[in-house]
């Protein structure tokens, strides 16, 4: 039986097939929840509505989370764009966050502006193409055209000791394995998404912060795999993706190279 928080979450999208989709997960995965697992909770409020305090209240009580106004601009800013990649690298945009993105307000810096040709190439794309822009990157037949995983870029090879590192760290946080989740762990959307919780301050240990598991796990390889995304030929949607996760990863690192 499911308990309250999940079903509040299927029923808020429609149904299994509906948020299963919606988070890249298979359906028969997430037919067998009891309820949201921990390293979904996140994706799972950004696509429902429901709070994560109402999804997981055995991990998030209302007196431990940061309100909106205890976050800073820059701080939300960011927790946004490493859940928008971890989205987007996870599954093709459906119709519904295609008309978000092409939605979104134009600013200022070179994000905002890789925010906006990311806007555009939404308001002209199609939902099937851009899905099969991204099979043809990540998955495809035989394997994708990317292999968007630390241990790949890092070390040639797929299941290697970045991943055993990512893990190591993720059981310091809490963090476990969807069930039904065909990806490692070291995959880049399963890091952003990370990342994500860590600046909103979901998640995290006095040792483990943002700014040691980005140092860690994605400044030696991530700018390479969204280079990579941004360069791919015939991928007009996700050369998009991957300048935006260029750009941000590589203020990243400028700014945490700065003294404090």
């Amino acid at each position: 039986m499911r308990d309250d928080g999940l079903e509040r979450a299927i029923n808020a999208v429609g149904g299994v097939t509906a948020l299963s989709r919606t988070l890249g997960v298979s359906q028969p995965a997430v037919s067998g929840w009891k309820r949201v697992p921990p390293d979904r909770v996140l994706a799972v409020e950004a696509a429902t509505g429901i709070a994560r305090t109402a999804l997981r209240p055995d991990l998030y009580a209302e007196s431990e989370l940061a309100t909106p106004e205890a976050m800073d601009e820059i701080a939300a800013a960011r927790a946004d764009t490493y859940a928008l990649l971890a989205n987007l690298l996870w599954q093709g945009p459906d119709a519904a966050l295609l008309h978000r993105l092409a939605s979104s307000a134009p600013g200022e810096g070179v994000l905002a502006q890789a925010r906006q040709a990311l806007a555009q190439a939404a308001l002209a794309g199609d939902p099937t193409a851009i899905a099969r822009e991204h099979f043809d990157l990540f998955t495809g037949l035989g394997g994708g055209e990317l292999m968007p995983y630390a241990s790949y870029y890092l070390t040639g090879f797929i299941h290697e000791r970045p991943l055993a590192e990512v893990r190591t760290d993720l059981h310091r946080l809490g963090l476990v394995r969807t069930e039904g989740l065909a990806e490692p762990e070291d995959h880049l959307a399963f890091l952003c998404e990370v990342m994500a919780g860590l600046i909103r301050g979901s998640c995290g240990t006095a040792d483990i912060t943002d700014e040691s598991f980005f140092t860690h796990h994605l400044q030696p390889w991530a700018a390479r795999c969204f280079t990579d995304i941004e360069h791919a030929e015939g991928r007009e949607f996700y050369r998009t993706v991957g300048k935006l996760g260029r750009l941000l990863i590589e203020i990243e690192i400028q700014a945490f190279a700065l003294p404090t």
